[in-house]
């Protein structure tokens, strides 16, 4: 019988994949992927280019894509994100799992990125099936706390109805809200991605196809690193730094 996960985005290889001394290395390799990106190369055919050259493992290549994109998805990315002093009185449109994941990660001490567009993103991955762990209850309520820090007219969270156990979190979601009185309301969608892409409402993600789709989105994540306690080591690949701050000076 598989061993149950109890923590989130947690890789027995991480120590050595993401050591001090590799960092650098994965830096050059966004900053590469990036200027082919920004080139027009294919993404699959780029992202292998720039794995083999600098030796990536697999999971070296995954977050080097995660943290790359071509400058003009950077650019368009920093004129639709809100600041979240503009967020009052607005309706948000949530990746779910998407976010979940990410502050389940950040709570148990996985591998998390700050990519070249200044979106913080994880490792883990669910693979047809959601298992809550340790970090899923404190996940939420930091979340909700986050929200309702910015005063949102509501919160619209969708969660992929393919994966199992979907209803159960939502179900579980909905309590947590009706408890705090927090305006969320939860839906199951056949699609997310798509959902998300088309939008009105802002765009809760990190996700890079939906982030390049979206009419508007913002970053929460960060509001939600404040409002953790415990000491958190998150990983910037972004080799200009937050690039994003800069493109939305231009």
């Amino acid at each position: 019988m598989p061993q149950r996960q109890h923590h989130r985005g947690r890789h027995p290889e991480d120590g050595r994949l993401f050591a001090t001394r590799e960092i650098e290395k994965l830096r050059n390799a966004v900053h590469d992927l990036s200027f082919l990106l920004t080139r027009g190369y294919a993404e699959k055919a780029a992202l292998k280019l720039t794995g083999d050259h600098y030796q990536l493992d697999v999971r070296q290549r995954r977050a080097v894509l995660g943290a790359s994109c071509s400058d003009s998805s950077l650019v368009s990315r920093a004129q639709r994100m809100v600041k979240h002093e503009d967020l009052r009185g607005e309706r948000l449109a949530v990746d779910g799992y998407n976010l979940l994941i990410t502050t389940e990660s950040l709570l148990a001490g996985g591998i998390v990125l700050r990519g070249r567009d200044g979106c913080i993103r994880d490792l883990a991955s669910v693979h047809g099936s959601y298992r809550k762990v340790v970090e899923t209850a404190q996940a939420l309520q930091l979340i909700g706390e986050a929200m309702q820090s910015l005063r949102v007219d509501r919160t619209e969270w969708f969660l992929d109805a393919p994966v199992s156990n979907s209803g159960r979190l939502r179900q579980m979601m909905l309590e947590l809200a009706t408890r705090h009185e927090w305006p969320w309301d939860v839906q199951l969608a056949p699609n997310v991605d798509k959902t998300l892409a088309a939008s009105h409402d802002v765009v809760v993600t990190s996700d890079g196809w939906i982030l390049d789709c979206a009419s508007r989105w913002a970053r929460i994540i960060d509001l939600i690193l404040e409002r953790v306690s415990t000491p958190i080591k998150v990983i910037n690949l972004g080799s200009e730094g937050f690039a994003l701050d800069s493109a939305l000076r231009r």
